[in-house]
């Protein structure tokens, strides 16, 4: 009797912490990519923003990978002849895209739009973490649905204001307070 009561729910919770470990999450897994770009230098470091070669974040669902013309826009002066960006020169000279890896790369029937949570504020690390003290990219969040509902139910804690969507670490008078936020938890948000 004991045995049909403990194995059970010993093999749920067993199950509930595989699903969420980062084995099945690929949290703070750095992925391979074809050019081993760091965000550390060139947001922490250099203090681009994000939207320097995400452009379209703010008007489009996604936040789109910049292409070669972006990166050289900048590496035909600097690092032009370096062995690490022939891949990005072999891009551009050619006309066909990197095939960089997606690190936060959501299932095909959940739908996100980026400039919907930019435009109510939500800062790119809250979900996208740090990336100024990330040397190669990887998942900060779970990216699980019950992170997601823990933001929809409470979003005034990544909330803020102006540009300080796209600042990294701590903003002195750019949470957004005193603006009411609405929580957006109907599944049909989401799921389409």
């Amino acid at each position: 009797m004991f045995g049909l009561v403990f194995f059970p729910i010993v093999a749920v919770g067993l199950a509930t912490s595989i699903v969420r470990s980062p084995y099945q999450t690929e949290q703070g897994i750095v992925r391979n990519q074809p050019v081993p770009f760091g965000h550390e230098h060139h947001v922490g470091d250099l203090g681009l923003d994000c939207r320097h070669c995400h452009e379209s974040v703010e008007k489009s669902a996604f936040a789109e990978i910049p292409s070669a013309e972006v990166c050289m826009g900048c590496h035909s002066e600097v690092w032009r002849d370096s062995p690490m960006l022939a891949p990005v020169r072999e891009s551009f000279q050619s006309g066909t895209s990197i095939k960089w890896t997606r690190v936060h790369d959501l299932p095909d029937y959940v739908y996100f739009n980026h400039s919907i949570h930019i435009h109510k504020g939500v800062a790119c690390e809250s979900c996208h973490g740090r990336v100024d003290k990330m040397p190669m990219m990887y998942r900060d969040a779970s990216l699980q649905m019950s992170w997601c509902l823990d933001c929809h139910r409470h979003p005034e804690t990544n909330r803020r204001v102006g540009d300080a969507v796209f600042a990294m670490g701590a903003v002195e008078d750019a949470v957004a307070t005193g603006k009411t936020a609405e929580s957006k938890t109907n599944c049909s948000y989401c799921h389409r």
